[in-house]
């Protein structure tokens, strides 16, 4: 059966033909355009709407929620936002200024340490060097200044936004990313999970994991300063997380064009925070300013339900069925029966990992456990040097 998207508006419901499978051939802008382009509504609890984006004052939320009751309304609202509604909600004023100027100072020093060591950051999206980041932010301010980690995190409105997606159990990482003054913007992109990979690799998964995908991740930003237009404040295509194709469709030039046409760009001031689902159309903007550097914790917390039931040492299985892997390489196995035993040994994907260790300067991810076994055995690398590229990868994954 065809899945049938729903374009939701308050004159009615349309429908569009959405395949049971999905190539990027398949992506059109027409399409696109009809859903992007419905009619916003404010929210219940909203304050107002800015660009079709609804804004929430944390305070008149604080004041709504008295109990659990009242916190699973307006954790109802919010997660309607992010599925059905806009994609992406702005919490004013969640932080304390106070709160946020002893985290950028810790942040501020970090970064100036990496500058004094020339450390090359890699990204995701933009071009290395070009912005400053600090990877893994989270804990490192959890070692460094405790302190200042328990009063940042004990936040409510991050709280908030989490259990509205993802419900309890979630896990928050971080990064604290840096536009400068003269800062280039990104290209529209989808996020993590399906929107860190290439279109081969998206094409690769089932219409229903692209589907999925973003109900694993919240994706957010805290504005560590007041965020103008001209600092180039993070670009949003409202509503366009309800396309189903949009993770085979953020590349294609058509659908760049209506984003640089189209898209809304929010100013924040300190201490906001803004939600948005991972699938929604979005990009760092241009810093246009001579004396702005754009400071903003990006968020990105995940679900407690993508992991596996049981602990499994897949360095060690990997170690183990390697030697066999090359027998049977010389005996004729095929170059599918390899792939697959070595899938069910090594670990397939990218992350968790050290991005300061092993950042992304080749492409949107680091390479696997899975793709290092993989090159190894059509190298015919002894299991020796095999081992050593186990041990490599194991440095650079690991926190500190």
């Amino acid at each position: 059966r065809q899945r049938q998207m729903c374009i939701r508006d308050r004159e009615g419901v349309k429908s569009v033909s959405s395949p049971p499978a999905f190539d990027r051939h398949q992506c059109r802008i027409e399409d696109f355009v009809e859903i992007v382009e419905q009619t916003a509504t404010m929210p219940r609890f909203a304050a107002r709407l800015e660009q079709r984006v609804p804004i929430f004052e944390a305070a008149t939320l604080r004041d709504v929620i008295v109990d659990a009751h009242t916190q699973r309304l307006v954790r109802d609202v919010l997660a309607d936002v992010l599925d059905r509604g806009a994609g992406i909600f702005v919490l004013s004023e969640a932080f304390e200024h106070e709160v946020v100027d002893r985290a950028t100072d810790v942040f501020r020093s970090m970064i100036d340490r990496q500058h004094r060591e020339g450390r090359a950051i890699g990204d995701h999206y933009a071009k290395p060097g070009a912005n400053d980041r600090v990877w893994n932010a989270i804990e490192k301010l959890a070692v460094e200044a405790p302190e200042v980690f328990v009063d940042y995190y004990a936040n409510d409105m991050v709280a908030l936004g989490a259990l509205a997606w993802l419900g309890p159990g979630y896990q928050i990482s971080s990064q604290i990313n840096v536009v400068n003054p003269g800062g280039d913007a990104q290209q529209p992109h989808r996020d993590y999970h399906i929107g860190f990979m290439t279109d081969d690799e998206a094409e690769a998964y089932p219409a229903h994991a692209h589907r999925l995908s973003p109900m694993l991740t919240l994706q957010g930003a805290v504005a560590h300063c007041d965020m103008p237009v001209e600092s180039g404040p993070t670009m949003y295509l409202p509503f366009s997380q309800q396309y189903d194709l949009g993770y085979l469709a953020w590349r294609h030039p058509d659908f760049v064009a209506y984003f640089a046409e189209h898209r809304t760009q929010l100013p924040l001031a300190k201490g906001d925070v803004v939600f948005f689902n991972p699938a929604l159309f979005h990009a760092a903007g241009a810093n246009e300013t001579t004396d702005v550097w754009r400071m903003a914790n990006l968020l990105q917390i995940s679900s407690a339900m993508g992991r596996a039931m049981e602990t499994m040492d897949r360095l060690r299985m990997s170690l183990a069925t390697y030697p066999v892997l090359l027998e049977r390489q010389e005996s004729g196995f095929t170059a599918d029966q390899l792939g697959n035993a070595a899938t069910a040994a090594a670990d397939g994907y990218a992350f968790p990992t050290n991005l300061d260790n092993d950042p992304p300067l080749g492409g949107l991810t680091p390479p696997s456990h899975a793709a290092i076994m993989w090159e190894a055995i059509r190298e015919a690398a002894s299991p020796d040097e095999f081992a050593a590229r186990v041990d490599a990868l194991v440095a650079r994954r690991r926190s500190r």
